[in-house]
């Protein structure tokens, strides 16, 4: 189980929230302008690398919030977690103290 740190409410267990999808996936400007494929890339295909990853969490039993999470999908360590209005922090580089 994950230990996920809410931005407003701080550490708690995964079981509080809810799984939302990639996070930073950018709204299309003129959707009735996209073709059905286009649309379609929109909205069902998404990002799956191993490493780390940007995903949109909600504090479901908690203050009810989305923040996104950056998570580390081969080890499931999560990374940082920080508000929608915050940048996506930057990671250290490879082989240095996290």
């Amino acid at each position: 189980m994950l230990l996920i740190t809410c931005p407003w409410c701080g550490p708690r267990d995964e079981a509080e929230y809810h799984y939302g999808g990639q996070a930073h996936v950018p709204y299309p400007g003129n959707t009735a302008d996209l073709t059905d494929e286009e649309w379609a890339a929109y909205v069902f295909y998404r990002d799956n690398p191993k490493g780390p990853f940007a995903e949109r969490w909600m504090h479901g039993t908690g203050c009810r919030r989305w923040f996104n999470v950056l998570r580390d999908t081969t080890t499931y360590e999560v990374l940082a977690a920080y508000r929608l209005d915050e940048p996506r922090p930057a990671l250290p580089q490879a082989g240095g103290n996290r």
